[in-house]
């Protein structure tokens, strides 16, 4: 892993791939690193240049002592494409790293040539979800989260059929940091896209899963019609974690979008 520091806050990142090929950023997702995008790295970095990072509170990055939002996390990711001299990229981001991906192509469209938006929303979850989640980290750690949150990031289907990758999964979940866990959640509960996501005017495939309890697939329905021009794709029998339980597919048509 390398790093940087962006306002005050070391972000661990790592680049695979050709170093002159196009870029695919990789945005995780909350309580997550850049390991849940492994499943991608053998296929795609034939072709592209990948690059995944730790969001601030996550992984191997820090953490400030501030609150932070979702426009810092996005600003966070601005910084590390500018200092890795990447003026345009293709941008892939899941969940929360879905709702940084979206605050970016709102925003900052020019430093975006393609965005996929998976099992995201323009608004995840409510208050109340939110401050329950914190509440269940404050009292009893991260441990407390873990069967809760991997049932709802895998389905049992693949639970049952790949136990691995589930432990992996709950343990990178479980050795997040609490304190950024708690803090990144209440930008999530902060965040509200849904009167700006029709602003978005960047070729978009939004990805869905039909099992996804956290972003079901009707707000996925929502962000295709609110971004003109976007595709949407909802696998059958998926959870949360698309990209994990279904990688070939979700490389399938992540390549076809990136080459379009």
């Amino acid at each position: 892993m390398r790093s940087l520091i962006v306002d005050g806050v070391r972000l661990a990142y790592c680049l695979d791939g050709p170093e002159q090929s196009p870029v695919i950023v990789f945005i995780n997702s909350l309580g997550t690193d850049w390991r849940m995008w492994n499943p991608q790295v053998a296929e795609l970095s034939k072709s592209f240049r990948l690059l995944r990072y730790d969001i601030r509170g996550h992984g191997q990055s820090g953490l400030s002592s501030e609150a932070f939002n979702i426009a810092r996390l996005g600003l966070d990711l601005l910084a590390l494409l500018d200092e890795l001299s990447l003026d345009r990229v293709r941008l892939c981001g899941l969940s929360l790293g879905g709702v940084i991906a979206l605050w970016l192509a709102i925003h900052h469209p020019e430093r975006i040539e393609r965005g996929v938006f998976a099992n995201t929303a323009a608004r995840i979850g409510t208050v109340e979800g939110w401050n329950a989640r914190i509440d269940a980290v404050q009292t009893g750690g991260m441990g407390a989260l873990r069967n809760e949150v991997v049932a709802r990031f895998l389905s049992a289907g693949f639970r049952e059929r790949d136990p691995e990758t589930t432990q992996l999964i709950g343990d990178i979940l479980e050795a997040t940091n609490p304190v950024g866990y708690i803090a990144a959640c209440v930008a999530l509960r902060d965040s509200d896209l849904r009167d700006l996501i029709h602003k978005i005017r960047v070729p978009s495939l939004i990805v869905a899963g039909a099992l996804d309890e956290a972003t079901p697939p009707a707000q996925a329905r929502e962000l295709h019609n609110a971004i003109v021009g976007s595709e949407l794709i909802i696998f059958p029998e998926v959870a949360h974690l698309s990209n994990v339980e279904q990688p070939e597919a979700f490389n399938a048509c992540l390549l076809r979008k990136a080459v379009d």
